[in-house]
């Protein structure tokens, strides 16, 4: 069989709306746990796309989470007034910009004051090329970090075998004939999986970005 087949978690995938306001009760443990393994992916990738070391980007996962839980009472989910996915660039793009000050003052070998790193007016961090180069990172990773959802939407949907037929052939893009001697199969099921399945993924794909909206 071909390797590579994702471990997607199996269990019922909130929607966005649903998992903000259940993380608003900061004690309920789940609900958090639900939204760091929604979310570190996509803001771990896009501190590693910025230039920081395995070390450093898992910090900044661990800060932007902190960010969110005291910022999240704040925040509504109204799409008319400001995305969630706008909202939550903005808190990992903060975080970022923060580390990577930090390395440049210490390549310099300077002695600045304490604070000078750590300033947090927007306008300030805007002006970092950083802050800018970032802004097609997390466009690129959030539409991986949307993909991943969507199939594991599509997962729970399907039956385990079309789910298989559809993610060798068309994610990983293993010819049909080959995944249907590997896996056993008729080719027309592995055709019928693509053509079935890629029309579900269209659709979780375009729900959840109008719930990022």
């Amino acid at each position: 069989m071909p390797e590579g087949l994702p471990k997607d978690p199996d269990e019922f995938l909130p929607t966005r709306q649903s998992l903000l306001e259940r993380i608003r009760n900061l004690e309920d443990q789940t609900s958090w746990n639900d939204f760091f393994e929604i979310y570190w992916k996509l803001i771990y990738s896009v501190a590693r796309r910025s230039g920081l070391s395995n070390a450093e980007a898992q910090d900044v996962v661990q800060e932007t989470v902190l960010s969110v839980t005291r910022k999240i009472e704040g925040f509504t989910y109204d799409p008319q007034r400001g995305s969630f996915k706008a909202w939550l660039k903005r808190l990992t793009q903060w975080r970022v910009v923060d580390f990577v000050r930090k390395k440049q003052y210490q390549v310099k070998g300077e002695r600045l004051p304490k604070e000078e790193p750590l300033r947090t007016a927007l306008a300030d961090r805007q002006e970092s090329p950083v802050f800018a180069e970032m802004e097609q990172a997390w466009d690129e990773e959030w539409e991986q970090h949307v993909l991943r959802l969507a199939l594991q939407r599509v997962k729970q949907l399907v039956e385990a075998r079309q789910y298989q037929f559809f993610y060798f052939h068309v994610i990983k893009k293993f010819p049909a004939k080959e995944v249907a001697k590997r896996l056993n199969a008729k080719l027309n099921d592995v055709y019928a999986a693509k053509y079935k399945l890629s029309e579900l993924l269209k659709q979780a794909i375009e729900e959840l970005d109008k719930e990022g909206e």
